[in-house]
C-alpha cells in the first residue's frame, strides 16, 4: 500500500534531509563544511554579491556564522577536494564525482560536434587554448589576454578565448583549478583531477541512476520532476527507470502527499528509506534563491507555498519584493521574503524589504530579527536598518529593537521606498 503524508509532514522530511534538524555548533570546522556537502551533494555558484555570494549562503543557514575564509580554502582554493561543473547550474562537487558527468560532457561534445558548430568554427583559438594549459600550466583569463599573439590576424578575438574556456569546460577536456577572488583559473582536466578518478567510466544509465538515488536522499520525499530537477537530468526516460529500480531495490518508497495535485489528481512521489521524519522543525535560516530547499520553483510553490521570482532583471519600479529577496525559514515554514544589502562603507545590513508569506506567524518577527543580527555579525556589520517598504517592516523593525547584542549596533530607521 501507498502511504499518504500531509504536506507538513513533507516539509519536514524534506527540510531534515537537507540537515535542518541538526544544532548549528559554536564553531564552525571543515569537518562541518564537509557534512552539509554530504547532504547537498552540490553547491551552486553565484556572482550577486548584494548581500553575500550565493554559495556562501547554504553552510550560514545550517551552520549559522562562520569564517567566510573556510569555504575559500575548502572550496576554492587549489589543493582542494572539490572541483566547478555542471551539475546542477554551476556548482561545486565532489572531485571524486567528476566520472559521474562523463554523460553531460559527452553529450555538449556530439552537439558541438558538427561542421557548423562553433568549436569547429574556432579550432584554431580552441587548439591555442589547451596548447598553452599544456605547456604553462593553470591559467586565468588574463594570463591568456596578456600572451596573446601579437598578430592577430581575423581569428583571433578575446571573447572567442573566453569562450573556448568555457566550451572546454563544459566538456570536460578543461577543469576549474581555482578562483583568485572570483575569477577562474583554468587547466587541463589532467592537470587537476587525480589520474584514478579521470580514467574511471561510468556508463550513462549508471551514472544518472546513481544521481537520482543522491536526489531522493537529499530531497528526503520528492516527484519524479523534483529528483530530475535537482541534478538537471533532462533524460526523463532514463530518470524514471531509474526510479522504478531504486523502488525494486527498496530504496524508494512510493507515498502520496496531500496538496501535491496536478489537475485535481495526486501527483506521484516518493520518500527516500532512510529520510526522517522529525516531531518538528525549530530552524530559521535565511535562504539563498539557490539553496536546493527552494531552488526548484515548482517545489517550492507545491512544498512551502511559496510563488518566488528573482527580480534583479526586472526594473525597479516593477519589482514587488526586491532586487534580491532571500526566503526567510521558521520552522518547517517559509515565512517571509527580505531583500539584503551589505552596505560596507557604512557598515550596515540594509533590510531594503520584507515581506510576510501566507504561513506567516506574528511570533515570527522574533526569529528573523535574530537571523538579521546573526547574518550582521557573520558579514562583520556594524548596524541593521530596516526601510519601510513592506508589510514585514515594522514588526521586524519592533523585534530588532527589542533586542539585545553585544556585537552588533542596530542602527534602525524607517524610510519611505519609492515602491
Amino acid at each position: 500500500m501507498t502511504d499518504t503524508l500531509s504536506a507538513a509532514q513533507a516539509r519536514r522530511i524534506a527540510l531534515a534531509a537537507q540537515g535542518f534538524t541538526r544544532a548549528r555548533p559554536a564553531s564552525v570546522s571543515r569537518r562541518h563544511v564537509d557534512r552539509v556537502m554530504e547532504r547537498l551533494g552540490v553547491l551552486q555558484i553565484d556572482s550577486v554579491n548584494v548581500f553575500a555570494r550565493s554559495h556562501y549562503l547554504p553552510l550560514f543557514s545550517r551552520l549559522g556564522a562562520y569564517e567566510p575564509a573556510l569555504l575559500d580554502r575548502v572550496f576554492l582554493a587549489r589543493t582542494t577536494h572539490y572541483v566547478e561543473y555542471l551539475a546542477h547550474e554551476a556548482t561545486f562537487i565532489p572531485i571524486e564525482d567528476w566520472p559521474l558527468w562523463r554523460f553531460r560532457m559527452d553529450d555538449f561534445r556530439r552537439r558541438w560536434a558538427g561542421e557548423d558548430s562553433w568549436l569547429s568554427a574556432n579550432a584554431r583559438t580552441v587548439q591555442w587554448v589547451q596548447d598553452e594549459l599544456r605547456t604553462r600550466g593553470p591559467l586565468r583569463p588574463a594570463d591568456l589576454r596578456a600572451d596573446a599573439p601579437r598578430e592577430r590576424g581575423t581569428w583571433w578575438d578575446w571573447d572567442e578565448v573566453k569562450l573556448a574556456l568555457e566550451h572546454l569546460w563544459r566538456t570536460g577536456d578543461v577543469a576549474v583549478s581555482g578562483r583568485r577572488g572570483f575569477e577562474r583559473t583554468y587547466a587541463l582536466a589532467e592537470q587537476v583531477i587525480p589520474d584514478a578518478i579521470l580514467s574511471r567510466e561510468i556508463p550513462r544509465a549508471e551514472a544518472i541512476h546513481e544521481l537520482m538515488r543522491r536526489a531522493a536522499r537529499s530531497s528526503g520525499v520528492a516527484t519524479q520532476s523534483d529528483l530530475a530537477d535537482y541534478y538537471r537530468i533532462k533524460d526523463r526516460a532514463t530518470v524514471a527507470r531509474s526510479i522504478a529500480d531504486l523502488v525494486d531495490a527498496g530504496e524508494l518508497e512510493p507515498v502520496h502527499v496531500r496538496g501535491w495535485e496536478r489537475g485535481g489528481r495526486p501527483i506521484p512521489a516518493w520518500r527516500h528509506r532512510d529520510a526522517v521524519l522529525p516531531r518538528r522543525i525549530d530552524a530559521a535560516a535565511l535562504l539563498t534563491p539557490f539553496d536546493p530547499v527552494v531552488w526548484f520553483r515548482d517545489r517550492a510553490l507545491r512544498t512551502f507555498d511559496l510563488d518566488y521570482r528573482i527580480e534583479i532583471y526586472v526594473p525597479a519600479e516593477k519589482r514587488r519584493f526586491g532586487y534580491y529577496s532571500l526566503p526567510v525559514l521558521v520552522g518547517d515554514r517559509i515565512v517571509a521574503r527580505v531583500d539584503l544589502k551589505a552596505e560596507r562603507a557604512t557598515s550596515t545590513l540594509q533590510v531594503q524589504s520584507a515581506w510576510w508569506e501566507p504561513q506567516a506567524r506574528p511570533e515570527d518577527a522574533e526569529r528573523i530579527a535574530e537571523e538579521l543580527v546573526l547574518a550582521a555579525a557573520w558579514q562583520g556589520l556594524e548596524h541593521i536598518s530596516v526601510s519601510g517598504w513592506g508589510d514585514a517592516t515594522a514588526a521586524i523593525h519592533d523585534a530588532l529593537r527589542g533586542r539585545a547584542h553585544s556585537s552588533v549596533q542596530r542602527h534602525l530607521h524607517a524610510r519611505e521606498s519609492a515602491s
